[in-house]
């Protein structure tokens, strides 16, 4: 995992992009100059750590890549590739030299990629799920394209977008800097250079990808097919079920550095946790996040539990109120590209404290939009006299003037799905169309690459992917339970895991921590630029004063630190004492 960086169809330098990029590769920088503009690469090494370095060159073509291709042994050995070195993209190029734009439906794994062909083809590549990030921004005939906005101009915030931010946690399909877009899940875009080196780029419209892109109506990777496949009895899915999540683990492993995983004691990573036992000799280090807080919610007793009986290398660490505040406006420096998500205060404490004995971390990300675990969907699938509603965002944002109802309208219509699909693969689709991309997947990237960490997810693999979602219903969701038939695999292989116990819930303490300061912050807030540019006033200073309403002070909070790092230029340092008025 790395950052990249280039400048296509013009002759601005590059080195300013990737000099901002550097946390995300810590190893080295390499720039070169190709036909038409330049790439930059800085590395994080992971695989063949002599010999991986970027640009790299092969078969007469030219690639900086941001991610891992898991399957390039497999495509070595398919195609009868001979690579020079060890690296998991030179087996794209020599694909490419035979196939051309077909390779890449090839590929298996999570990445963001510009290849310049030998053919005089340049391609813009990101995975079909969007765990690896990819960033454009097109003015008078170049384009500029970087793992992170801050590498790039970025325009005015928008304000639909901010709303979609306070209301839903995320920006649905884009920034929210005017003239900067996000490549979409599974895009390939073709960069042309024009003949003449002096004439600006072409750049050419998008194809629906690898083999499509989210979240277009009717699109979306052929894996997740809409028609349920007949699938047997628990014990027959069982079986199958097993050697292709196994398969996912094992190529999610591969690794020169040292790798474990995060366990929250929940069903997912438990699953992750006894399969990377089941593949490793010696015992696997795993990280819990804990709170220390009144009335929080702690798995640090079940992750323990799971822990002893599989023997794991089990590390725990605690997530405390100063650690709240500390951690606050480095995460929001992180995220600049903004979620709300509280989870990215403990994912950033635990990348913190893995830094140093890890570089790889296996997560449990898509557990749920797979196999079917959130409650919302267990609500969508009850008749309406018990309970029953549709699986859309909740949004109460009554900060906002309109309540959030625009941005839950755009939400409707993002997020329409194929025909051919059940209420609960309705369900699904949505969240792995917008949820999962642009709030769980972009915190866990951020996070982790702030640290110079490499987050792995092996749920969200095409083979895992293609099995989970064409599941009749019934494996996926039963009565009060979600993920049926991973409970059922946990309980056959992992029975320390009480795959069948209440789930407690992920809840951060936030209300918590920032009460004792509301007082400070019912005075700032309103008054804060970004903050008034978006909310009304008033509203946001009751969210600080009225105790009911305590559950809004968070996003509100979050926004006002993002706001102020990456607009208004204040210092990370600088932000929360002019807030909290203790400057």
């Amino acid at each position: 995992m790395c950052g990249i960086a280039g400048v296509l169809g013009g002759t601005e330098p590059v080195g300013p992009l990737i000099d901002t990029l550097q946390h995300r590769g810590p190893d080295g920088v390499r720039i070169e100059q190709v036909a038409g503009g330049a790439l930059a690469h800085a590395r994080l090494s992971i695989i063949d750590l002599d010999c991986g370095w970027q640009p790299l060159h092969a078969a007469g073509s030219t690639v900086i890549g941001n991610g891992e291709i898991y399957n390039y042994k497999e495509l070595i050995e398919e195609f009868g590739l001979e690579p020079e070195t060890g690296s998991d993209f030179e087996p794209l190029l020599h694909l490419y030299a035979r196939e051309g734009r077909a390779a890449f439906d090839r590929l298996r794994g999570m990445y963001a990629f510009c290849l310049v062909g030998g053919d005089g083809r340049t391609w813009l590549v990101r995975d079909p799920f969007g765990i690896k990030p990819l960033y454009l921004h097109e003015a008078d005939g170049e384009l500029r394209f970087a793992s992170e906005p801050r590498a790039l101009p970025r325009g005015p915030l928008i304000p639909g977008r901010v709303h979609e931010l306070l209301a839903l946690n995320y920006a649905q399909t884009d920034t929210p800097y005017a003239g900067l877009r996000r490549l979409l899940p599974g895009e390939v875009r073709e960069v042309t250079p024009a003949p003449d080196s002096a004439t600006p780029a072409e750049l050419r419209a998008p194809e629906r990808a690898i083999p499509s892109a989210f979240p277009q109506p009717g699109s979306g990777p052929d894996f997740l097919r809409p028609a349920v496949e007949t699938a047997g009895d628990e014990d027959q899915v069982l079986a199958r079920l097993d050697p292709v999540l196994e398969d996912s683990v094992r190529v999610h492993q591969r690794s020169d550095v040292p790798y474990g995983l995060f366990l929250s004691g929940g069903v997912d990573s438990a699953v992750i946790a006894t399969l990377m036992t089941r593949l490793n000799e010696r015992p696997v280090t795993a990280y819990t996040c804990g709170f220390e807080a009144h009335g929080a919610r702690d798995e640090r007793a079940a992750a323990e539990r799971i822990a002893r009986a599989l023997d794991l290398d089990w590390r725990e660490t605690a997530f405390t109120e100063a650690d709240f505040w500390r951690i606050l406006p480095e995460a929001a420096w992180a995220l600049d590209d903004p979620t709300t998500d509280y989870a990215t205060l403990p994912t950033y404490k635990l990348a913190e404290a893995a830094r140093g004995s890890l570089t790889v971390v296996l997560t449990g990300e898509g557990g749920d939009e797979l196999f079917g675990g959130y409650g919302r969907y267990r609500r969508a699938l009850r008749p309406k006299l018990l309970g029953g509603r549709p699986a859309a965002p909740q949004v109460d944002a009554p900060f906002l003037k309109d309540g959030g109802e625009v941005a839950l309208q755009h939400w409707r219509e993002t997020a329409r799905t194929p025909d051919g699909l059940t209420k609960l693969q309705r369900a699904q689709w949505r969240d792995i169309a917008t949820w999962l991309p642009n709030d769980l997947l972009l915190k866990l990237d951020r996070c982790l690459m702030a640290h110079g960490l490499e987050g792995r997810t092996p749920f969200l693999d095409r083979e895992v992917a293609a099995f989970a979602f064409s599941l009749p219903d019934s494996l996926k969701v039963r009565g009060r339970y979600g993920k049926w038939i991973l409970r059922r695999w946990l309980e056959r292989h992992c029975p320390a895991a009480e795959p069948w116990s209440k789930k407690q819930g992920f809840t951060v303490p936030v209300a918590s921590w920032i009460a004792p300061r509301a007082a400070d912050l019912a005075r700032t807030l309103p008054k804060h630029e970004g903050v008034a540019q978006a909310c009304d006033t008033e509203a946001v200073r009751a969210a600080f004063t009225d105790e009911a309403l305590a559950q809004h002070r968070w996003p509100l909070l979050f926004y006002a630190v993002w706001w102020s790092i990456h607009v208004g230029q204040v210092e990370r340092r600088d932000v929360l004492p002019s807030l909290l008025g203790t400057l």
